[in-house]
């Protein structure tokens, strides 16, 4: 399972970050985006490297340009705007922090906050498809959608977002009601996807990519869905080894990747209304 988990945080850390942060239409960081692979290429490095010195030491370099990312929602969290696909999109500049965080300490081989190796290297792609891609995509949606559908799918997937942060340090419950509110956030993304976005691309390929990103959020967060449910309840529910194989590999590939390449395609207006740093 973890060459598999760690080719996903690959596809997150070099591919769907960069291209996402170029979706958002901000000069700022399109700008982080053509700087992202000096800090991206060391830490999918350090993947591959044995627990240690040297596996750290290039983790950290990710870990600063997950700061620098998350620096840049301060101004605009400093302009109190609420529009929902704002809020999203802030979701997605600090996500990536909390992957670098778990990477940091899984590479130095340290559990953190009572958490072991295992589920440190399972947050990694977990906070750069659950949190930056699916709130990137919902922030998209909701800007085109334009409908109170919109507005619930690019809250309620931060929301859900940060449930289920919180409920790694509360409890199951909270983490299943976290899982509760990003799938109801995804199922609402998935159906503006098929039914506004997808009748506007303008060519087969790009309607064919949302398609399979519309269809694989509807399996996957059942998946997501009834395995938060049995760690809660006791209930019979997957292994981790069989979500990363099929939630985390649809989520990737089919959702995230899908998504990115589709919403380039588009050129679709951004999440971002094109203000500057």
């Amino acid at each position: 399972m973890s060459v598999l988990v760690d080719l996903i945080v690959m596809l997150g850390m070099l591919v769907i970050v960069p291209a996402g942060l170029r979706l958002t239409g901000a000069p700022d960081l399109a700008r982080m985006a053509r700087l992202w692979p000096v800090f991206a290429a060391p830490g999918a490095v350090a993947l591959w490297l044995p627990r240690g010195p040297a596996a750290t030491a290039l983790a950290l370099c990710y870990g600063l340009g997950a700061v620098l990312l998350a620096l840049h929602a301060l101004p605009r969290l400093r302009s109190a705007r609420t529009a929902p696909a704002e809020i999203a999109l802030l979701t997605a500049l600090v996500t990536p922090v909390v992957a670098a965080t778990a990477l940091v300490a899984e590479r130095a081989g340290q559990p953190l906050f009572g958490f072991g190796l295992g589920i440190l290297a399972l947050t990694v792609p977990h906070f750069h498809f659950a949190g930056f891609a699916a709130a990137l995509v919902s922030g998209l949606v909701g800007r085109v959608a334009g409908s109170t559908a919109g507005r619930f799918a690019a809250l309620s997937v931060p929301l859900g977002t940060l449930l289920v942060l919180i409920g790694y340090f509360i409890g199951d419950w909270a983490e299943l009601a976290g899982a509760v509110v990003l799938t109801a956030g995804m199922w609402t993304v998935a159906l503006l996807t098929w039914r506004t976005v997808r009748p506007a691309g303008r060519d087969r390929t790009t309607r064919l990519l949302l398609a399979t990103s519309a269809a694989v959020l509807a399996v996957t967060m059942v998946l997501a869905l009834s395995w938060a449910l049995g760690e809660a309840t006791g209930l019979p529910h997957p292994t981790l080894a069989w979500m990363a194989a099929t939630h985390g590999v649809g989520n990737a590939l089919g959702f995230a990747l899908c998504s990115v390449l589709a919403w380039r395609r588009l050129g679709r207006p951004a999440v971002h209304e094109g203000r500057t740093s």
